[in-house]
């Protein structure tokens, strides 16, 4: 019997595309000993310097309780600096190290690289597009 529904998978079909993508960035990001999270972490440590990690834990796609792990194992490692918010003690901001900063600028160049490929293979109009199709996405599916 065949199924109701009429439309591809789409989440399966996102799924699908951010592993394809991340099987070039992943074996650079093994390479120097970093899940995925944790680069997710860096990169918006490197786009936005000092963060408060609310803003980390959504900007990284990463709750919480697993935040504080992810974190925990980073400054272990020397890549990030937790401290108390110097305006509000409640808060906890994070930011990378020099360890993690020149990190960040040893992988953005091979993850730019990938961009550039894919650039030069879709198109910049079809890539662009699909930024674009991606923020509308993002944007309508929004509460």
């Amino acid at each position: 019997m065949p199924t109701p529904f009429v439309h591809r998978n789409l989440p399966r079909l996102l799924l699908q595309a951010r592993e394809s993508v991340m099987a070039h960035t992943r074996p650079s990001l093994r390479e120097h000993g970093l899940s995925d999270q944790q680069w997710r972490v860096l990169r918006v440590l490197g786009e936005h310097g000092t963060v408060e990690t609310g803003r980390v834990a959504r900007e990284a796609y990463i709750l919480g309780p697993s935040l504080t792990g992810v974190l925990a194992r980073m400054e272990r490692d020397g890549l990030v600096r937790r401290e108390r918010d110097g305006t509000d003690q409640r808060r906890t901001v994070v930011e990378a190290t020099a360890k993690g900063r020149r990190l960040v600028g040893k992988l953005s160049r091979s993850i730019e690289d990938h961009y550039a490929w894919m650039e030069a293979s879709l198109g910049k109009q079809k890539l662009s597009q699909l930024y674009l199709l991606l923020d509308q996405v993002i944007e309508l599916e929004q509460p």
